[in-house]
């Protein structure tokens, strides 16, 4: 085999492997609370079937919160109000359970334990990494919200999940 043959199927090769390794794109939040303190990170990773989205956090009250995407890419503590509302580029009704939802910025409530820490995992198919009308990259990017309080999941627009604790502007890794 030439050498010139050699190249062209390592090509090939390169060209079909970054083609098939499309879902694999990853993105990170940087969560802090009020007051400007680190207390946690989020991973998000493209998957053939969605997003996984991973939470680790220290330093919250016991307890369930509400996690949700939000639509604005700002993190203006100490209410956190710049990062918009929920992330909704199809414009339905808050919640889990709504027949008429759910927001693609939903996501279920994590369980924070006694000591202040809680993990979180969750894979959602209404949210992308990559272009398009569901990507958390969109004009004025996205950001990961945990509340102080529990998601009814169905209640409109925002579950009742009272103040914003945390917020982690997302960002391409």
């Amino acid at each position: 085999m030439t050498v010139k043959n050699l190249l062209m199927i390592f090509g090939l090769s390169l060209i079909v492997g970054c083609s098939m390794a499309a879902p694999g794109s990853h993105a990170t939040a940087d969560l802090k609370d009020k007051d400007g303190k680190s207390i946690g990170r989020a991973v998000l990773r493209d998957t053939a079937d969605g997003v996984l989205v991973r939470l680790e956090v220290k330093g919250l009250t016991p307890g369930l919160h509400a996690v949700h995407v939000h639509a604005v890419g700002k993190c203006e503590g100490p209410a956190f109000t710049s990062a918009g509302g929920h992330f909704n580029p199809l414009q339905r009704k808050h919640g889990l359970k709504s027949p008429d939802g759910a927001h693609a910025g939903d996501l279920p409530n994590m369980l924070v334990t006694k000591d202040g820490s809680g993990r979180f995992e969750s894979k959602t198919d209404a949210i992308t990494l990559h272009a398009g009308p569901a990507s958390v990259f969109d004009s004025d990017g996205s950001a990961l919200v945990i509340h102080v309080g529990v998601d009814d999941y169905i209640t409109d627009p925002t579950g009742n999940a009272g103040d914003r604790a945390v917020c982690g502007l997302i960002v391409a890794d």
